[in-house]
Order: C-alpha cells, then sequence, then structure tokens
C-alpha cells in the first residue's frame, strides 16, 4: 500500500537573481514595453503590493542552470521590469490604446517577498 502514497511538498527558491532590471517611471510605461515585446502577442502584467511588474526567466535547460536550482534552489532571471502602481487594476490602458492585462498574485509568498527587493535594487 505504501507505494500508492504520494508525498506534495512546497519548497520555494531560496534565492532569485536578478540580472537585469529596469524602473518604468509609469504603469503605462511598462504596458507598452510589454505589448512590444510580445510581438502582437497576449501579454500581461504582474501585481502584488503596489507594484506592477513582469521578469523573464532563464530556462533551466542547460546543466548549470539546473544544478543551481536543484542543489541551491537558486533561479535566474534575465530581466525585471517593475513600476510603481500603488492600486491594483485588472488592466493598463496605454495612449496607443493598448490593452495590457494585469494579474494580482498578492497571495503567491515568493513573488510578495520579492516585490519588496525592487525599490532596493
Amino acid at each position: 500500500m505504501s507505494e500508492n502514497v504520494i508525498t506534495v511538498k512546497y519548497a520555494p527558491f531560496k534565492e532569485i537573481v536578478i540580472m537585469e532590471r529596469t524602473c518604468f517611471s509609469t504603469p503605462e510605461e511598462i504596458a507598452r514595453f510589454t505589448s512590444i515585446i510580445a510581438g502582437g502577442k497576449l501579454a500581461g502584467l504582474y501585481w502584488v503590493d503596489g507594484v506592477v511588474f513582469l521578469y523573464f526567466p532563464l530556462p533551466a535547460s542547460t546543466t548549470s542552470v539546473a544544478k543551481a536550482l536543484i542543489d541551491n534552489g537558486r533561479v535566474y532571471w534575465t530581466f525585471v521590469g517593475f513600476s510603481l502602481m500603488p492600486k491594483y487594476e485588472p488592466t493598463i490602458e496605454t495612449k496607443e490604446k493598448m490593452i495590457v492585462p494585469v494579474i494580482n498574485i498578492s497571495s503567491d509568498t515568493v513573488k510578495t517577498t520579492l516585490h519588496s527587493s525592487f525599490r532596493q535594487l
């Protein structure tokens, strides 16, 4: 019977290494940036406690990145962009009429811990 028992364990990242970051002066600027880099495809932003952001993780497809993740709980984000946005809104509309969805992920403990670091980067 014991071979049918499945254990579920939550093991959040221990370290996030941010390789490049940009602080946008307004939520509209980061929304515009998001629309442009997405090349016309739907893309969204994340919001946590007054900060709207996006990130690009370095895929764990190389041995060294996978080893850092498994052995040390370390992930690498090649880029983080963020802006202050005190009040959550489900979308941001730019002057060019681009509408970018914003997802409230305040319940995500990793991202909630991370957002306070943005201002110090």
